[in-house]
């Protein structure tokens, strides 16, 4: 982020030699003048990017990392202090900070600091220290003078949408919270009340939806914009407020958070008017995209690596084309440090033997699964042309993408003798890939966010490379996706659709279109339940690993449901060997082994608050079961 402009040069650097230490001791208007941060653009900018500092990294916040908390990852064997591991176990404490011995998660971590690194930067204390810092903002705006109308409109945008987003992203773990909408006096006693989970979501939808009243869809379109050209792309803008707009409102309607608006504790069902209102939102954001006057679509599969790293030695944020051209993210983090990721991040993959870490983020081969035929339909239907005796022929291209599987050529430059039997991943039953201390215990591995060569023999991830993951919190596939969801829900039936011509099933098709996917079978497209099946499916295989898949599970309330509570392995033995071609690699005694059960209960659909904070007064109660 702090090479994107120098508003957010000037954040950092005052924040570092200025910031709190603990964002509970020091009130954050002490450091600024009542009158100076507001009294013209520039100031006021300044004053509005250290909102965008309090958003983390999910996924580079710890020397290791972890955040996929679904039935989708497990870790090696003696990894148990990443959150992955802990939420496994049934252990949700694991998430606060009093509980990470490590301080390894990146929900809540010790020394909160806006201006500070990579490890001072987490979604607890940052989403409070954002909220009362947009309600100052939002407070002065009488004292922004010195400002064009556009200006103004354009610091108004930002407060309101970081007001609404720290909310929603505290609301879908938490459940309802006191929506906090003006700065609380340090000298009163706190008396508001957790609201329910749909008065919060209307807050956060007003909030949303001024924002994208005011804010631009492209800031290098505009006369504000041109001081910065260039260095625009991590600005909040109309289309994000637009699709968290969408999301807040789909999450509101969902089962888990409709159960809860209704007071019920048997409801499975959407609430259609909130769904209705969320397809609208998703509507409006695609009807602007699908007028191609804009640089927003989804990338060439060619170039789909490009939405979650790059390694071209420019150090640019991913989410876009090399050239560009085309930018498929639609909320972007910022950046705490480039070389994170060739320090840690891109060594999890593969295991120690190969990489130079003791950590792997193993993908489960249950959800694998889900990454069906190139044909469009699932393994599990009879048509689908899915043979045992050859399980990595005929699949989703996103298969070939994301997954490492038996017989993949792995280190691709010279090798020694001794180090020879790396060159191909042997992951069959017992192979030299399939140590459950140093390699997979499930019989894949993990390659979505990085290249074949990021191992410890060909240093793809060394220094000279400048290797950079960076995911994005939101992607225009993922908005396809939610439309789809919504207009389906809202109109009972996959020819749904709102505020565009575009139907749910006509959604979810572009998405399976640009990976080269055959459209959802008619089968699975006549009511429904059968499209809804093979939208969660879609989500599961285009979203997988991006850190989606937990709160998906939760508020579809199938966290405690099988199969969405097993994780498994691939039991295989190989029989023939195609180096070239590993697809087409035959074997027998194909079997699938549980390596775990979860056993979640009710309470597990909402994560604790903090014991301290529960305890800070009576309205502000703690979670039911915890």
């Amino acid at each position: 982020m702090k090479k994107q402009s120098i508003y957010i040069i000037m954040c950092i650097v005052g924040s570092t030699l200025t910031a709190c230490t603990d964002y509970l001791d020091k009130a954050p208007e002490s450091e600024i003048s009542s009158t100076d941060a507001y009294k013209d653009f520039r100031n006021f900018q300044g004053f509005v990017e250290e909102l965008y500092c309090c958003i983390p990294e999910f996924d580079k916040g710890y020397w290791t990392n972890s955040w996929n908390w679904g039935e989708d990852e497990i870790m090696n064997v003696g990894i148990d202090y990443h959150m992955v591991y802990k939420i496994d176990q049934g252990d949700f404490w694991g998430w606060q900070s009093e509980h990470d011995g490590w301080q390894s998660g990146w929900m809540d971590r010790n020394g909160f600091n806006p201006g500070g690194n990579r490890f001072d930067h987490s979604l607890w204390p940052g989403c409070w220290y954002g909220i009362r810092k947009a309600n100052m903002g939002l407070e002065n705006l009488d004292k922004l003078v010195d400002a064009t109308a556009e200006q103004k409109r354009f610091i108004e945008g930002q407060l309101l949408f970081f007001r609404g987003w720290f909310h929603f992203e505290l609301m879908q773990y938490f459940g309802g919270l006191p929506y906090i909408d003006k700065v609380l006096p340090s000298n009163e006693k706190l008396t508001l009340p957790r609201l329910s989970y749909g008065e919060c979501a209307e807050k956060a939808a007003q909030d949303f939806r001024d924002a994208a009243d005011l804010l631009p869809i492209d800031w290098d379109d505009t006369e504000t914009g041109a001081a910065t050209l260039g260095n625009n792309e991590l600005r909040v803008n109309k289309l994000a407020a637009l699709g968290y707009l969408g999301k807040n409102l789909l999450w509101a309607g969902s089962p888990l958070m409709n159960e809860e608006n209704l007071g019920e504790t048997d409801s499975t069902g959407y609430d259609r008017e909130y769904c209705r209102r969320a397809a609208e939102a998703f509507g409006e954001l695609l009807q602007i995209v699908e007028s191609g006057k804009t640089k927003f679509g989804l990338l060439p599969f060619e170039e789909y690596s490009n939405n979650f790293r790059t390694n071209d030695g420019t150090r640019r944020i991913a989410g876009q084309t090399m050239s560009g051209e085309i930018v498929e993210a639609i909320f972007r983090g910022p950046c705490y440090g480039w070389n994170d990721t060739g320090l840690g991040l891109s060594r999890e993959f593969g295991g120690c033997d190969i990489n130079d870490t003791g950590v792997s983020n193993l993908p489960t081969a249950n959800y694998v699964n889900y990454y069906g035929m190139a044909n469009g339909l699932p393994l599990t239907d009879a048509s689908s042309g899915f043979d045992k005796t050859h399980p990595w022929r005929g699949r989703d291209p996103r298969f070939y993408h994301d997954i490492v599987f038996d017989g993949v050529q792995v280190i691709q430059g010279t090798l020694s003798s001794a180090n020879e039997k790396w060159r191909y991943a042997n992951l069959q039953t017992d192979g030299q890939y399939r140590d459950v201390m140093r390699g997979s215990r499930t019989g894949y591995l993990l390659y979505k966010f990085i290249d074949k060569d990021c191992n410890k023999f060909d240093d793809g991830y060394g220094w000279s490379h400048q290797y950079h993951i960076h995911l994005p919190w939101m992607r225009l596939a993922d908005i396809y996706l939610m439309y789809a969801e919504a207009a389906a829900q809202a109109y009972g039936d996959p020819s749904g659709c709102y505020y565009t011509s575009m139907t749910a099933l006509q959604a979810v098709n572009t998405v399976r279109q640009r990976a080269g996917v055959s459209a959802i079978g008619v089968r699975y497209n006549r009511n429904l339940n059968t499209f809804m099946q093979e939208l969660r499916r879609e989500r599961a295989v285009e979203l997988s690993y991006e850190g989606h898949r937990f709160n998906d599970l939760r508020r579809w309330k199938l966290l405690d449901v099988y199969p969405y509570t097993v994780k498994t392995s691939q039991e295989f033995i190989r029989v023939t060997t195609n180096n070239r071609n590993p697809e087409q690699n035959q074997i027998a005694e194909f079997r699938e082994e549980n390596i775990l059960t979860r056993n979640f209960q009710k309470k597990h659909y909402w994560m604790p608050l903090k014991r301290s904070d529960a305890s800070l007064y009576l309205e502000f109660e703690q979670n039911p079961g915890w």
